[in-house]
């Protein structure tokens, strides 16, 4: 008898999403064949499974045994248990007794002393934090060591050892960095957290819009725009979202601006002429951080709406929903999830329900007025 597989199933649209919990991956499948995977993962045998398809839908036995075994082979594959990239890569050393930086950030009455141990640890934090920096603190709730050490990025917190990562996986450890912090901030593990969005959270109060699409395609300039129009940036580029309410968690990390955006953006906000400007050679480009105007870093909202954003040059606006199946597609990919079962469903459950939306624009004044529309919706 095969071993069975933990899966979730959830019906969208037309398909079928799966959620395979040893590999915390999801599949978006034909309806048919996610009935022949629940029937596999049962134990029903091939032949029996093969029968009835191939009746169902006149196809040749033969044919219909081959595709099942491929099906079957598949479904072993995933049920393989591998190591996450979030997962730690080397032992735990000893801190550093001196760092060259200390930093203090308040968010809220939660104040949290940084230390990094060299200006490289601290570009990998700091710009993003910059606006939150206080002067020196003798008091703080919480401790975090940021050191590189034999090739290793090293992060600390509360004299815990959280993990390291090697030099091509920078952006795990910011990650890791960013999910220790929000912990901290709203006093949630990360179990309580049904995943983190790589996406802008946009709020006018009552509900939260997330906003995503590709780098390049004006998600950080439609945010800043939108922020200077009346509503409120409440993360952007990681996005959290919890388990028990179901809803957007402020992140209190600044919105990067693209040197391309400037001459858009400078109108609005004339603090950027002489803001700070990042290299950031290996991503290509070059950035500057704008303080999101958010003033209540514990704020949580609802959110119903997920929108895909893109600036296109002299491009007509265009706002319509689009597939839920196409949407999850582009989400989950650059998303943190978790790989808890109960929180998978919750996920699951949760997108189901969402509206989903592409919008084109090159007028920004029509972007405002289109947004405001799915505000109000």
């Amino acid at each position: 008898m095969t071993k069975k597989t933990e899966i979730q199933y959830k019906k969208v649209e037309n398909k079928t999403i799966a959620w395979f919990k040893n590999k915390n991956q999801y599949l978006v499948l034909e309806n048919t064949t996610a009935a022949i995977l629940k029937q596999l993962n049962n134990n029903v045998l091939v032949t029996e499974i093969a029968k009835e398809v191939s009746k169902t839908f006149s196809l040749p036995l033969d044919e219909t045994i081959n595709f099942i075994l491929e099906l079957k082979k598949n479904l072993t594959d995933t049920d393989a248990d591998v190591s996450s990239k979030e997962s730690i890569k080397s032992e735990e050393i000893a801190r550093p007794n001196l760092f060259a930086y200390t930093k203090h950030y308040q968010v809220n009455n939660t104040v949290f002393k940084i230390n990094y141990l060299s200006e490289k640890e601290l570009s990998l934090v700091h710009p993003k934090f910059a606006h939150l920096d206080i002067d020196t603190s003798s008091s703080f709730n919480h401790q975090f060591d940021v050191f590189i050490a034999n090739d290793f990025i090293y992060l600390y917190v509360d004299h815990n050892f959280i993990g390291s990562w090697n030099h091509t996986e920078v952006h795990y450890f910011q990650g890791k960095f960013s999910m220790e912090f929000i912990q901290k901030i709203h006093q949630k593990e990360e179990d309580e957290w049904m995943g983190v969005f790589h996406a802008s959270a946009v709020s006018n109060h009552k509900k939260a819009v997330l906003f995503l699409g590709d780098s390049g395609n004006g998600k950080s300039t439609s945010l800043s725009l939108l922020q200077a129009n009346g509503y409120t940036c409440l993360a952007d580029d990681f996005v959290p979202i919890d388990v028990k309410n179901k809803e957007v968690y402020s992140f209190p990390a600044a919105i990067s601006i693209k040197k391309s955006s400037l001459q858009t953006l400078l109108p609005l906000y004339p603090e950027l002429e002489t803001t700070a400007e990042y290299h950031f050679k290996k991503l290509n480009k070059i950035v500057r951080y704008l303080k999101p105007n958010n003033t209540n870093f514990f704020a949580h909202l609802p959110c119903n709406d997920l929108v895909f954003i893109k600036y296109e040059k002299d491009a007509a606006l265009t706002c319509h929903k689009i597939s839920k199946i196409d949407a999850f597609q582009q989400l989950v990919p650059d998303s943190w999830l978790s790989k808890k079962e109960e929180n998978a469903a919750i996920f699951l459950e949760w997108f189901s329900n969402l509206n989903c939306y592409q919008l084109t624009y090159s007028n920004n004044n029509k972007m405002i007025e289109a947004v405001a529309n799915i505000f109000k919706d």
